[in-house]
Parts: C-alpha cells; structure tokens; sequence
C-alpha cells in the first residue's frame, strides 16, 4: 500500500520537465500580435514545443511566426473548430496548452496553469479573463458568456466560470479522447461540456485579458456566432439529455391535447355528441404524438447511456497525467513505504 501522504508528496514533486508540453496557437491574420505571442509563451515555458496553426491568412502571420521560433503548419479548411481537429489530431504530447494568436491572454499564467494540472491531477485547466481595462472585453460578449455559461451550470450540475475562454490547458487522456464536431467559434462550448460530460477533474487559473494589438482585429461575429454556440448547446442537451428534452415536449403536447379535449369531453358526457369532430380528431392525434415523444425519450435516453459508458471507457484507456509521470520516473529523495 502507498500511504496517501507519502504519494502527495511524489505529486508535489513532479514538474514538467519529466512530460512533453506543447502549445498550440490557432491563427487567421495575426501577423500584428503572433510574434509578441510566441516569444512571451517560449519565456514562460522554455521546454515547450510552440506550433502556430494558420487557417489560410492573407497576411504575414506564418512568416512572422517562424521568425519568433515557432513550428508552423497550416490548416486549409476555415474555420477554428477545423484547426483545432487538425492541431488534436497531429501533435503529439503530454500536456497541451491552446491559446488564442491575438495576444490577449496572459503567457505568464501558463506555468501555473500546467503545474495545476500536475500537482492536482486534472484533465483541464481552463484560463479565467481577468479584464485589465474596460475595453478589453465588450459588455456584450461579457453578457454572452456569462448567460451560456450559467445554461451549461444549470443543465450539467456544474460548470466553468469562463467557458469561451480561448485560453486552456489539456491533458493528453482529454485531447485523444475529445470526438471533435464543431467547425467555428463553437468549438469553445463543445471543449467544456466534453469535460462535464464524463465528469473530468477540471479546474481554473486566472489570468489578465489584455487589449488586442494595435492592427489585431476580431474575428469574432457576436450575433452569428452566439448564436452557433447556442446552437451546439441546443444541439448537445438533445443527444446528452434527450429524457428531460423529450419528455419535456411530450408534456406540452400533452397538456395542450388536454386543453382542446376538455371542452370535447364535456360536451359529449352532458349531449352524447361530438359536434368538434376535428378538434376532438386533433386532440387524440396530439397525445398520441405526446406519448410516442416519451417512448423515444425513453429510447434514447438508453443509447445515451451506451454511448456515454463506451466514450468513458475509450477516455480511461488513455493514461492520466500522474500515470505517465509515475511511469518516468519517482520523484527524488521520497521513498515509497508498502505493506
């Protein structure tokens, strides 16, 4: 047996140094601030292998960003969700850190940001934006994220503080385990109710959100891509949660099917006629569809099950962080007791 203490120490002790650590940088006309950005992460984690993903800019960003020494590959299908399927897919590591290519986030959180996942075992760090300035984050895309983020709280039972932060820090059981279907800015969302759905060990660091570069513009469409991202959560509580979704339906059908009945079934008790013959024809109609929205509710809640227990099972067969660490190496000068 390891006694508790004993491996807590052994945690504490691991950096690292001991686990391959990229950082993954996806970028579409960024030639104003990808520089700045891979410099500031090459300071902050020296170790790390640093790519730069361009999804087809017009610009100089792929010269600039080899210049400051990063690895530069290319993404041809547009879109962030693409490049990040792209970046999940080739790259090869232990400990994965995404940030945006505007340079609005903090590179000197990262190092906390990894040894967070480290020394608490987890999946996913998820980097919270603490404004410098009040014009750092617009007030509507504050709202936005503020109201998606409490949806997602109230229908998986917890949540991130900062869930479209584009600022993250990945284990490698996450990355090879994420079955990626989103194509744009959504791609936040489904990252974060990947996590909430198999019940991963995530946590947060905050960190400064800076104003964009001078000649940096956003790529972000606030109304089209809200509502994509609420689209994807819309699209997600129906396959995750399809039992509260269709039963919800089969209730109001049910309940309306009831409000054009009552007045049918009155009048028949008191006359014995049935003078609404198509009222009466589209009141059955609707609780015959209410039940069979229950029945499927039913039915899928079951294929859901499966299909959460077998993406589980896929995610355990890939190691965790400490499992890959305590493979590698003991941590120096702390002796394992066993009885």
């Amino acid at each position: 047996m390891i006694y508790p203490s004993r491996f807590q120490k052994e945690r504490d002790a691991l950096d690292a140094s001991d686990l391959k650590v990229v950082v993954l940088i996806p970028c579409f006309n960024e030639a104003a601030a990808i520089g700045g950005v891979v410099r500031d992460f090459r300071k902050s984690l020296p170790e790390a292998e640093i790519y730069v993903y361009d999804n087809n800019s017009t610009d100089d960003t792929a010269r600039v960003a080899a210049e400051a020494g990063a690895i530069v590959r290319f993404e041809p299908r547009q879109g962030k969700g693409h490049v990040v399927r792209r970046m999940f897919a080739d790259v090869e590591a232990d400990i994965f850190v995404m940030v945006d290519g505007d340079d609005t986030y903090d590179a000197g959180a990262a190092r906390k940001m990894v040894d967070t996942m480290l020394h608490e075992g987890l999946d996913i760090v998820n980097g919270v934006r603490v404004p410098e300035t009040g014009t750092a984050y617009r007030p509507g895309h504050a709202f936005g994220n503020k109201a998606l983020s409490g949806l997602v709280r109230t229908i998986f039972g917890r949540g991130t503080t900062d869930m479209l932060s584009g600022y993250r820090v990945f284990s490698r059981r996450f990355v090879k385990s994420f079955p990626m279907m989103s194509r744009g800015f959504e791609i936040e969302t489904e990252l974060t109710i990947h996590a909430l759905e198999l019940q991963m060990p995530v946590g947060e660091v905050a960190g400064r959100f800076k104003d964009r570069a001078a000649g940096s513009e956003s790529k972000l469409r606030s109304i089209q891509d809200g509502m994509r991202i609420l689209g994807t959560i819309v699209r997600i509580l129906r396959q995750e949660r399809p039992l509260p979704v269709f039963g919800a339906a089969a209730a109001l059908l049910a309940l309306a099917s009831l409000g054009l009945a009552s007045p049918v079934v009155l009048e028949y008790l008191e006359t014995g006629l049935v003078p609404r013959l198509p009222t009466a024809v589209l009141a059955a109609s609707m609780m015959i569809l209410a039940f069979l929205m229950g029945v499927a509710g039913l039915i899928l809640d079951t294929v859901t099950r499966g299909r959460q227990e077998a993406k589980r099972m896929h995610y355990m067969a890939v190691p965790g962080v400490l499992s890959e660490l305590g493979m590698r190496r003991p941590a120096p000068g702390v002796a394992l007791e066993k009885t």
